[in-house]
């Protein structure tokens, strides 16, 4: 039985965190990423129940309370507390990782890429995603500003959304090329997701899905009532920008490359 992506993140996360996510989790399905697998950037955890069938080997993030949510989760055999770039892990003993939204915030990230590819077994696949410059050029609030003569101002939202979303990082393929090659990476297949029109929904998203922040500030939860009859709308006028179709206007990219 197919896996409703959706509604497995919708009724955990807030609306446009969930449709991102489950996008990109249907990605995973059929992607062979032998034992033992690295999670970098793994977070809370909730990502990688979701996206496999199987508890993941080994996650690792940098930040202690969040690590202590993905134990709840009981996504991983292992989980480390470290850096990106001081992988606690023998050259050569990880056979596949992956990065989900999680490369774009990473300021010393060449040391990063370096690092994964130092604890990978040679031909051992690495698969992530990220924002592309789409992620920038394509927010509605800067291009409607415009419009109206206000460019300079739809300028700084940019930079403000881009600090906000603790985006650094935004390459196009040529400049992912150069790093992952730097890195010892060769990339076997890329392509573009995620169209304006669904960028849009995760740019109000932040603002829409404020009332969210309380219960996870006192609860632990995003969702409190994650059921049907709360969330029936919401599915409704969220699902149709549910869409896996690679498109070259795609805001984000997906990649999979493996070690030379």
């Amino acid at each position: 039985m197919t896996k409703d992506y959706f509604w497995l993140h919708l009724r955990d996360l807030p609306y446009f965190r969930a449709l991102l996510r489950s996008i990109e989790a249907s990605f995973y399905e059929g992607l062979n990423l032998p034992s033992p697998t690295l999670d970098v950037g793994c977070g809370d955890g909730h990502f990688a129940t979701i996206a496999f069938d199987r508890p993941i080997e080994i996650g690792i993030d940098p930040d202690i309370p969040i690590m202590r949510e993905a134990q709840v989760h009981h996504a991983y055999d292992l989980l480390l507390q470290a850096d990106g770039a001081c992988i606690p892990l023998p050259d050569n003993s990880i056979a596949s990782a992956f990065s989900n939204s999680v490369l774009e915030h990473i300021p010393h990230l060449d040391a990063v890429l370096r690092d994964v590819g130092r604890v990978l077994k040679s031909g051992a696949p690495f698969v992530f995603t990220v924002p592309n410059p789409g992620y920038r050029a394509q927010l509605s609030l800067p291009r409607t500003l415009s419009k109206v003569g206000l460019s300079a101002l739809g300028k700084s939202y940019e930079t403000w959304f881009m600090r906000m979303s603790r985006t650094i990082n935004l390459d196009d393929e040529k400049g992912w090329e150069r790093r992952l090659s730097a890195a010892g990476f060769a990339i076997e297949r890329t392509f573009r997701y995620f169209p304006p029109s669904s960028l849009h929904v995760l740019e109000w998203g932040h603002y829409f899905g404020g009332p969210c922040l309380l219960p996870h500030k006192l609860f632990g939860k995003w969702i409190l009532a994650p059921y049907r009859w709360n969330l029936g709308l919401t599915d409704r006028l969220v699902r149709r920008y549910y869409d896996t179709s690679p498109t070259e206007d795609g805001t984000y990219s997906f990649y999979l490359v493996r070690k030379r």
